[in-house]
């Protein structure tokens, strides 16, 4: 009997630790099958791959049922879009003010106006890799062989360091036969139609005329909806010769860095005069703010028909109550017809400013080109005697 019973308990022992040992592989089994179910569900990361993947399209994916993390730049550009869509109107509706390009193309292309359409794609092809781009705008006249186009172009593979930046260049025409003539010397060509507007923009505009102070202000829309798509630009006239490179005049610091007619030396001083033939924006709430309260300021001051007397009378109030940081450029460096730099070895562009017609800014603009080419073949122990030839068509 006794031996029985020890027999009935070795049993008994050997079945729980069998059936014990069963649960536990069973366990160990099925763990494994459940992580990988799990990193296989839709939305989930699989390894660093799938992440550089989501990176290299612009994007960082996140899981279905997280709440992305906002951090304090996304809180800036989460705010940004805020306090946008609270000023915009039903038409006017920003795009987000992304620092990096945006995946739903699709939903781009069917959200953009009318009046900008293809706009955002002519800007993408344009832009550096910190999405800056430098845009001009031209109209016929200004774009024909041997006009205006030509010389702005010319002066880029002339210039020091600057050819490598006419592929982000953006030319901006006004005019069907502008933009042929664009299309035919340069890389990157955006026509600009404005509905509702019918004017005939393709011959030389005097300076004051409607069809002069409708394209001038028109700028001010193309150059907002830049800044909504997430862009920082430089505006320059088309009357303006680079021969170095202004952006290394451009700080951190400012929103907008622009050009001055009457500099007294100092660049926060908002007394300077600004000149609005070369200015850089970079993309954020204050300047959007900025732009649209620059082009709803036209007509409001008597004596200021156009865009720079309008931006000299509201420039204060733009500091003071939109916090706008403007800097002014030295025309030592940024210079024009009106207040230009006497030395070669410092001056970054020329404008043909405080200059009447075309055919008189053609002839002295040639002379300043012929100026810097001769610079440019001087040994370097002459360069410090080169003058500028003064523009006597323009200045008399």
């Amino acid at each position: 009997m006794v031996a029985e019973a020890t027999a009935r308990q070795a049993v008994s022992f050997i079945l729980g630790a069998a059936a014990a040992l069963t649960v536990i592989m069973l366990v160990q089994y099925r763990a494994p099958a459940a992580g990988l179910s799990r990193a296989m569900l839709p939305g989930h990361f699989s390894g660093s791959r799938s992440l550089d993947h989501h990176r290299l399209n612009g994007t960082a994916a996140r899981t279905v049922n997280q709440a992305p993390t906002v951090g304090a730049e996304d809180h800036h550009v989460h705010q940004a879009n805020a306090t946008l869509k609270a000023n915009s109107t039903p038409t006017d509706h920003p795009a987000a003010l992304s620092h990096f390009p945006r995946t739903d193309r699709k939903e781009e292309r069917t959200q953009e106006p009318e009046e900008f359409r293809g706009l955002a794609a002519a800007v993408a092809l344009a832009a550096m890799d910190d999405r800056n781009v430098i845009i001009t705008c031209v109209n016929q006249a200004w774009a024909a062989p041997g006009s205006l186009l030509d010389l702005f172009l010319e002066s880029f593979r002339i210039g020091d360091g600057t050819a490598r930046l006419l592929p982000h260049v953006l030319v901006v025409s006004m005019d069907p036969a502008a933009h042929a003539r664009c299309q035919a010397v340069h890389r990157h060509c955006y026509h600009y139609t404005m509905p509702g507007v019918h004017m005939n923009f393709t011959s030389a505009k005097f300076f004051g005329s409607k069809e002069w102070l409708e394209m001038v202000w028109s700028k001010l829309r193309l150059q907002r909806r830049v800044l909504e798509l997430g862009y920082g630009f430089l505006f320059t006239d088309v009357d303006i010769l680079w021969f170095r490179d202004p952006f290394k005049h451009v700080t951190a610091y400012a929103d907008m860095t622009v050009s001055s007619d009457v500099y007294f030396g100092d660049p926060d001083n908002l007394g300077n005069f600004p000149n609005t033939g070369l200015f850089h924006v970079k993309p954020n709430v204050r300047t959007i703010a900025m732009t649209r309260l620059w082009h709803e300021s036209r007509g409001k001051y008597p004596g200021a028909p156009n865009e720079q007397p309008v931006f000299n009378m509201i420039k204060k109030r733009l500091v003071a109550e939109l916090g706008v940081r403007l800097r002014y450029l030295d025309p030592a460096y940024v210079g024009g017809f009106c207040s230009y730099g006497k030395d070669l070895g410092k001056i970054v562009t020329m404008h043909a400013n405080c200059c009447v017609g075309l055919k008189n800014k053609m002839r002295d603009l040639r002379g300043v080109l012929d100026d810097w080419k001769n610079y440019t073949k001087m040994p370097h122990w002459e360069k410090h005697k080169a003058k500028w030839t003064v523009p006597g068509a323009c200045i008399k």
